[in-house]
């Protein structure tokens, strides 16, 4: 089993990629569309799993 490592900045990077995108496809398509969702659902799981890891490793 491969355990792949996740630095901060790698973090950092998806997640204000995928934000930029939410951003430009909410501006264009407007907040509600579906994909402007998905974008926001797809940050939202990102954020959560951050915040567990984080906690976790606070925790040790």
């Amino acid at each position: 089993m491969e355990v792949e490592y996740i630095t901060d900045l790698d973090f950092k990077d998806q997640y204000h990629k995928l934000q930029t995108r939410m951003i430009h496809i909410g501006l264009s398509k407007g907040l509600t569309h579906p994909e402007t969702i998905k974008y926001s659902q797809e940050l939202d799981m990102i954020m959560n799993s951050f915040q567990k890891i984080s906690h976790f490793t606070e925790e040790k």
